[in-house]
């Protein structure tokens, strides 16, 4: 089977940790090793026959993350053409549709191939669910066992509730099926008492990973969102996204098809939707709370708290906060209020804040770079090359920099001239100047940038060689 993984999403409701170009998919939170869009990746290479049967749905600013992370894993040979770059979002149906058109086009054209025949059956994964690692195995199981329904009916997988959960979509099952259930009826999410008669009646909830055969899903966007259909006709896939509507996947297909059955996952799952969903699955002290950093509580329980640094931190006297702090901000909120860090993040985005966009340390193609310290006239960066990388070849009108190597060797272009910079030296490059620093090594470069100029904003770069393509 084929498998898409929908890795546009921006994680909003988790800010300050969550940025817009760093969203919590691609976090490594600090009980995981891993990032949920790398955990995603491994259950999806259990489930296909091999790894150019994944594909993935992302965004532009978002390209590079996925590339990079899933080079941390170990496969560098992942071909970038099954990276599907959304010009812009436009919810769910769009992103799968676009998926499904790239695994027919390809099937198309390796139609003369065996391991293509047949292999037209497709699961969608969003890349921010968290899955118990003791529950994968059925998580696999579940999904295969689908396969058998998957040529007559849309199936969603619905995760049996532990409790009633005012967050998520439910799922009414119906007649019973060979694998799974048909659909009596969808339902949005409810206020709390509902939420229980809903578990009561044996509701489950929507966790919006799906499988399908691709000519049924075409079929079905066809009957149900033509506008959807007929927008995939054009070829340039931003006039495609400039006329496609704005539809999740429930509203435009699953929610009007008659052919839609949903299967029941038994596991250990959560979609971190929300810090009080981060609150529930992570480990608790004696007094039920979560706390990430030194700290000294004194009378205080049931509250989160995610430190930068491991920053100390002291409560006193408080009970059911979210206190999350990160280097540029710091967010506190009453546990079940955490929904409205949304509004917060909102209102920062319409003032163009960059705090919304960006984190201090800000992760490139080619590895990154954090900002330690800023005035109105300099900026000072630690700057990290990943071994074999380089930055692009580019020039700055309003800065010079100073580059003092503290790891690693460095090889410097200036105007044309390459030198090498070791650990203890520096150099200094002129405004004006083409120059580009690249890692020879084998180990990760570590660079202090000092920026002096009148004008620091990163948008002052001319580029005129870049291995990623940016312009």
């Amino acid at each position: 089977m084929k498998s898409i993984i929908l890795a546009g999403g921006v994680g909003s409701r988790l800010w300050p940790l969550s940025r817009e170009h760093y969203p919590k998919q691609f976090i490594k939170f600090k009980s995981f090793n891993k990032s949920l869009f790398q955990t995603t990746f491994e259950r999806c290479l259990k489930l296909s026959n091999n790894i150019d049967d994944i594909y993935i749905i992302t965004n532009e600013m978002h390209k590079f993350l996925v590339l990079g992370q899933i080079e941390e894993l170990g496969y560098a040979e992942f071909n970038e053409d099954n990276i599907l770059v959304e010009p812009f979002g436009k919810n769910t149906l769009p992103a799968v549709y676009y998926g499904i058109k790239a695994i027919k086009n390809r099937n198309k054209n390796n139609e003369k191939d065996e391991s293509n025949k047949n292999n037209n059956i497709v699961g969608i994964f969003p890349s921010d669910h968290l899955i118990d690692k003791n529950d994968e195995e059925l998580f696999v199981n579940t999904i295969m066992k689908g396969k058998r329904i998957a040529k007559n009916y849309l199936i969603t997988f619905g995760i049996s509730p532990n409790k009633p959960h005012t967050g998520y979509g439910y799922i009414k099952p119906s007649k019973e099926l060979e694998v799974g259930y048909t659909v009596d009826e969808f339902k949005e999410k409810p206020d709390l008492e509902t939420a229980e008669n809903y578990i009561n009646s044996g509701y489950l909830w929507n966790s919006g990973m799906f499988l399908f055969d691709a000519d049924l899903f075409e079929e079905e966007v066809k009957k149900h969102s033509p506008d959807v259909y007929e927008a995939f006709k054009f070829d340039d896939i931003r006039e495609i996204y400039t006329k496609v509507p704005d539809i999740s996947i429930d509203y435009g297909i699953m929610e009007k098809s008659d052919n839609v059955a949903v299967i029941p996952l038994n596991i250990k799952w959560n979609d971190l939707g929300s810090f009080d969903a981060f609150y529930d699955e992570f480990k608790k002290d004696k007094n039920g709370n979560v706390i990430y950093g030194e700290n000294l509580l004194i009378n205080s329980k049931n509250n989160l708290i995610n430190t930068y640094d491991n920053k100390f931190t002291s409560l006193i006297d408080v009970n059911d906060l979210i206190v999350i702090d990160t280097k540029d901000a710091l967010m506190i909120c009453k546990k079940e209020s955490s929904q409205k860090i949304k509004e917060v993040f909102n209102t920062l985005k319409t003032k163009n804040d960059e705090r919304v966009l960006f984190h201090k340390t800000v992760y490139r193609p080619w590895g990154s770079y954090t900002i330690l310290d800023e005035g109105r006239f300099y900026k000072i960066k630690r700057i990290t090359v990943l071994p074999g990388k380089k930055l692009s070849y580019q020039l700055h009108h309003h800065r010079s920099e100073h580059w003092i190597v503290v790891k690693g060797m460095a090889k410097v272009v200036v105007d044309g001239k390459e030198y090498f910079v070791r650990n203890g030296e520096s150099t200094f490059v002129k405004s004006g100047l083409k120059h580009r620093l690249e890692n020879p090594g084998k180990i990760p470069l570590e660079v202090i940038e000092a920026q002096i100029g009148e004008y620091l904003e990163e948008d002052d770069i001319i580029r005129f060689n870049d291995d990623w393509g940016r312009e």
